[in-house]
């Protein structure tokens, strides 16, 4: 299957945003991950801003300047968001909720556990009602979001915005999760491949080759840690101008190959 590439979000400490991170992944500034960034997302009403968690914000800033690299009006693009944990932060203020005599869940905290919380903030604020997809794969969840992104944009003949993230969860639910590092990434997929980075992707069998890795050691310990940066080195080809081949894990014993064109 091949695909255009429109636009690309980033955020992350020490990527934050297309430009910086570009200029990070192919080494002409230094990755420096001291600060955590806190996007405003104005692009969500006041009410909804105010009661989104952070990787709700996250999901919605890299999708935001996705699409807006894109020039595509958000509201005719189908989506899919991928996340390995979802709204952890909240899953811990529910169980400790339910530790309490009381009991007593707050309305807003249930409305926001569901995993699909980031793709109906995204919805409501840009009024968009084409298809929907959010999805959980462990590890492999970004690859897994990416595989049914590409069959979507490829079937349905439509471009489809595509949107990783996942947060550190808090403690004790991060000794059973151990994701150190904040990550969030966006893609715009369109079937048409003229006049814009392409890439094709393809399944294959463990056989296929090892994992492609970061050549940067810091780089490489956040792909490691956090299962939406397995795409970093997807990312990092897009940054470059020569064609590359990258291989992602896939459920145990199978491999995502993205080859990235000019």
């Amino acid at each position: 299957m091949r695909v255009g590439i429109l636009g690309i979000g980033v955020l992350s400490p020490g990527l934050e945003g297309w430009a910086n991170g570009r200029e990070v992944l192919l080494g002409a500034r230094d990755f420096c991950s001291d600060s955590l960034p806190d996007p405003e997302v104005a692009l969500l009403p006041s009410n909804e801003r105010r009661r989104s968690t952070a990787s709700v914000r996250w999901a919605v800033h890299v999708a935001q300047e996705a699409m807006t690299q894109s020039r595509l009006d958000p509201q005719g693009v189908a989506t899919v968001f991928a996340s390995s944990g979802g709204e952890m932060g909240v899953l811990d203020q529910l169980c400790r909720a339910l530790t309490t005599t009381e009991r007593i869940i707050s309305p807003t905290l249930f409305h926001q556990s569901v995993h699909n919380t980031a793709a109906g903030y995204w919805g409501i604020a840009t009024s968009c009602q084409q298809s929907s997809t959010a999805l959980s794969c462990y590890d492999d969840s970004c690859a897994t979001g990416l595989l049914e992104a590409v069959i979507y944009a490829t079937m349905e003949d439509c471009p489809v915005l595509f949107v990783s993230y996942d947060f550190p969860a808090p403690d004790p639910l991060i000794r059973a999760r151990p994701i150190q590092s904040a990550f969030a990434t966006a893609l715009v997929l369109t079937p048409s491949w003229t006049g814009s980075t392409s890439a094709s992707v393809t399944l294959t069998s463990a056989e296929g080759g090892e994992v492609t890795k970061m050549p940067d050691s810091a780089l490489e310990r956040l792909r490691a840690d956090n299962p939406s940066a397995r795409l970093l080195p997807v990312l990092r080809a897009l940054a470059g101008t020569t064609p590359d081949t990258i291989r992602m894990d896939l459920l145990g014993d199978q491999r995502l190959v993205v080859e990235i064109g000019p």
